[in-house]
């Protein structure tokens, strides 16, 4: 993707050669007689380009990935492909404007972006919304494993109900997969670390996307559905009244449902707050070499969410429902592969857990200690409180999914459009582009697209409270 060209300047225009100079400058040059300011890391990058790559597409894979299939529904697939590169294409945009903010000012901390284009507001702002967004991201995982793991077990153990044994109670099984998986992974002193677990993860929706390949061409359409009748889901597709209309692909599709999956796409990509700790951590780290990390990650999920959306939607048409998984286990509810990939999906899951919790405590950090080293203490105490945190929440607020909804709608964008064009605008100088110049009325027009998004995703948000309908369909 070549984005120097959507940027309006090319190589030879000099940038790369102002961005590499403040690169291998490092930070900032220090006036002489004065002490040289700590680093937030005070360690070499030393995380390879691949496992940056696996690290970067874990953080962008959230569970939206499972309601992508409900999404094309509402679209069909013309309409779906076309807001999935739009969407893609916006991402690396903003990842870029990102790097080039972080790059002319040598500081790779989004919550020191902040700092740098507002002041102190700017860092408590920058920090607090990837803070809030992030504890959503860890909650909407935990809440998958809290509701998915008691069913799988069960079904391993060839029950049809659960019958109440305390391995089949959601809320013990998040406090043991959180005190033996993921505290011992959010202990890791850098995230590079992680790049391991994040292949593993990687792998496990990989076999998810095969398997949801094979189920195509094993499930006929209609459903033959003893356990569950496909006619209350018909029923919400009422324009079908045919069994042959049901069963055949939309290309282009509008209902009600349609404008919800905007937001669904727009949030598919989110993955900002990690970039920089990723950038900070990366081997021989240049702005074009992170670029390269971000564009190939994002490529990868993007091949990774069409395929699952297509299949997907070709496997159960007007049937598929809002959570994939949910519409394979409504044809056997003890289907082997079925099973295996919903452990596969919990296992992905659980694994993201570290690598989302890594820019919340690097944000603590930065609010409550900027000009501190690294202590082990302080590290394994943020991570101890989160998780606990977190688990609380998970078990005692049912509706914590609907709040982080809500925060979700003005934190996504946020972090995607409207922050990385703010800053870019703020922070790149000048004298090197003018207030009027073309990156600049581009970054601002983003930071706008942004606003968009965040009065578009509340209003439907709004609209389905007061409603009582629930249009769940996914998100990071």
């Amino acid at each position: 993707m070549e984005l120097q060209k959507i940027n309006g300047h090319s190589r030879d225009d000099g940038f790369d050669g102002l961005d590499a100079l403040a690169e291998h400058e490092e930070f900032l040059p220090h006036k002489t007689g004065i002490k040289k300011e700590l680093h937030f890391t005070d360690f070499e990058g030393k995380t390879s380009f691949g496992m940056s790559i696996f690290n970067l597409s874990n953080a962008i894979m959230g569970s939206g990935i499972l309601g992508l299939a409900y999404a094309m529904s509402n679209t069909g697939i013309i309409l779906f492909l076309i807001l999935l590169v739009f969407i893609a294409v916006l991402s690396a945009y903003s990842i870029h404007l990102l790097l080039r903010s972080a790059g002319v000012v040598g500081i790779r901390a989004y919550e020191q972006l902040g700092n740098r284009a507002f002041g102190p507001p700017g860092k408590m702002l920058a920090a607090c919304i990837i803070t809030v967004h992030n504890i959503g991201a860890m909650s909407s995982y935990l809440f998958i494993v809290k509701s998915e793991l008691p069913l799988v077990i069960q079904a391993f153990l060839g029950k049809h109900e659960n019958t109440g044994e305390w391995f089949l109670n959601g809320n013990y099984l998040i406090i043991i997969v959180s005190a033996l998986i993921i505290l011992p992974l959010a202990l890791m002193k850098q995230l590079g670390y992680l790049g391991y677990t994040s292949g593993f993860s990687l792998s496990c929706m990989v076999f998810f996307l095969i398997s949801v390949i094979y189920k195509k061409f094993n499930i006929p359409c209609p459903l033959d559905d003893e356990h569950d009748n496909i006619t209350h889901i018909a029923d919400h597709f009422h324009e079908h009244n045919s069994t042959d209309d049901f069963c055949e692909a939309k290309m282009f599709t509008i209902n009600p449902q349609t404008a919800y999956t905007i937001p669904i796409l727009a949030f598919a990509f989110v993955c900002h707050p990690e970039v920089l700790p990723i950038y900070t951590e990366l081997r021989d780290a240049t702005k074009k070499r992170m670029q390269n990390v971000a564009n190939i990650s994002i490529m990868a999920m993007f091949v990774m969410y069409l395929l699952t959306a297509l299949f997907g939607y070709l496997t159960f048409f007007g049937a598929v429902e809002s959570e994939l998984l949910h519409t394979y286990s409504r044809v056997d509810p003890l289907d082997v592969l079925v099973l295996c990939v919903r452990l596969a999906v919990l296992v992905a899951v659980t694994l993201t857990v570290p690598v989302v919790l890594f820019p919340i405590r690097r944000a603590l950090l930065q609010i409550l200690f900027p000009d501190k080293p690294f202590h082990w203490a302080r590290h394994i105490a943020i991570a101890f409180c989160l998780i606990f945190l977190v688990n609380l929440l998970v078990i005692f607020v049912p509706s914590i999914r609907d709040i982080f909804g809500l925060i979700g709608a003005t934190s996504a964008p946020s972090l995607i459009f409207i922050l990385p064009g703010i800053f870019y605008v703020r922070i790149v100088p000048e004298d090197q582009e003018p207030m009027k110049s073309r990156p600049k009325i581009q970054a601002a027009c983003f930071a706008a697209l942004g606003f968009i998004f965040m009065i578009m995703s509340l209003s439907f948000i709004i609209t389905d409270w007061v409603t009582g309908e629930s249009r769940s369909g996914g998100g990071h």
